[in-house]
C-alpha cells in the first residue's frame, strides 16, 4: 500500500476514533460512598458529587411540626434499620420547613448510630427536578451498594405536557425491577398531587375514557405510602419559632421587643411560617453585629 493511502487510512481513522469518543461518554468513575454522608446526582456524566457540609438547621429548632417530625423520623429510622419503611410525600404550605426536617432527619438518624455504634450510616442523596428521567439510572448505581440511601427531591412537581412522571412513578412502584430494597424517596411539593389541576381537567376532556387519564395523574402521588402535611401556622407558632432561634443563637432581645418586631416583620412578608422566622433572625443577628451559623 502506497504512503498516500497509508496516511488517508491513518486520517479517517483518527477522524473515526473522535467520533465514536463524542458519541459515547467516558465512563463514570468509581463513586466513593464513603467520601460523605451526602451527595448531589448529576447525571451527565452520571457522578454522585460529595456534600462535605449539609445546608441543615437542627431538628430542635424546627417548630410546629411535631406529627410531621415524629412521623418522618420513625420512618427514617426503620429504614436505617433494616426495616420496612415508606416513601415519603411532604407537601403543604412554603417555607414550614419540609425540606429542612428531611434533611434533620437524616442527620438525626445518623447521630443515634454514631452513638450506638451501630451499622453504616445512613446517606443522602439529592436529585434535582429537572434530573428525574435519569431516576432509572441512579438506581442502578445504587442498587448494588452497601450502603441505604434517602433519595430526596425538593419542590417536586409536573408541568402540563411533562412525560417525566411516568420515571418516577416506574422507579418508585411500578417497574419490573421495582425501587431497591435500600433506597427509599422523600419529595417535598407545594402540591398535593404533585400535577397542575388544568393538567388533570384537561386529560379529562380528550381522553377517551377520562376516568382512567385523570386516575393515570393521580397515583403518582399514592406511591407515596406517606403522606405529611404542613400547613400554614399561627402567630403564636411563628413566635415561638423566633423565639426558638433567638434563644438558640443567643440573641439577647426584651421579649415584648422581639415580639413587636417579628410580628412588623411577618406583615411586611404578608405571610408567617418558619422561613419568615429564620429570615427575621437573620435580620435581628445583623443589626446586632452577632455572627450565626444554621
Amino acid at each position: 500500500m502506497a504512503e498516500t493511502d497509508l496516511n488517508l487510512l491513518a486520517d479517517r481513522l483518527d477522524r473515526l476514533i473522535t467520533l465514536i469518543e463524542r458519541a459515547v461518554p467516558p465512563a463514570a468513575p468509581p463513586v466513593d460512598l464513603a467520601a460523605a454522608d451526602a451527595f448531589v446526582w448529576h447525571p451527565a456524566p452520571p457522578a454522585l458529587e460529595p456534600v462535605a457540609h449539609v445546608n441543615r438547621v437542627e431538628m430542635a429548632l424546627l417548630q410546629g411540626v411535631d406529627r410531621a417530625r415524629d412521623q418522618l423520623l420513625d420512618n427514617t429510622r426503620r429504614f436505617a434499620d433494616g426495616l420496612p419503611a415508606n416513601n415519603v410525600l411532604l407537601w403543604g404550605a412554603r417555607g414550614m420547613g419540609k425540606s429542612s426536617l428531611v434533611k434533620a432527619a437524616h442527620a438525626s438518624v445518623n447521630a443515634g448510630f454514631a452513638d450506638g455504634g451501630r451499622g453504616e450510616r445512613l446517606k443522602l442523596v439529592e436529585i434535582h427536578r429537572e434530573d428525574i428521567e435519569s431516576l432509572p439510572a441512579l438506581m442502578t448505581i445504587l442498587r448494588p451498594a452497601p450502603h441505604r440511601f434517602v433519595v430526596f427531591c425538593d419542590d417536586l412537581s409536573f408541568d402540563a405536557g411533562d412525560a417525566s412522571y411516568k420515571s418516577l412513578k416506574a422507579v418508585l412502584d411500578g417497574g419490573i425491577e421495582g425501587r431497591p430494597a435500600n433506597v427509599v424517596f422523600y419529595a417535598t411539593s407545594n402540591r398535593r398531587h404533585l400535577l397542575p389541576r388544568d393538567m388533570m381537567e384537561n386529560e379529562r376532556s380528550t381522553a377517551i375514557n377520562p376516568g382512567e387519564a385523570v386516575e393515570e395523574k393521580v397515583s403518582l402521588s399514592d406511591r407515596f405510602g406517606l403522606w405529611l402535611g404542613f400547613h400554614k401556622c399561627s402567630q403564636d407558632e411563628y413566635l415561638a419559632m423566633v423565639r426558638g432561634y433567638a434563644e438558640h443563637f443567643g440573641l439577647d432581645r426584651d421579649d415584648d421587643a422581639l415580639r413587636a418586631e417579628a410580628l412588623e416583620w411577618a406583615t411586611t412578608r404578608g405571610a408567617r411560617s418558619g422561613r419568615v422566622a429564620w429570615q427575621f433572625i437573620q435580620d435581628l443577628a445583623g443589626r446586632l453585629g452577632r455572627r450565626i451559623e444554621a
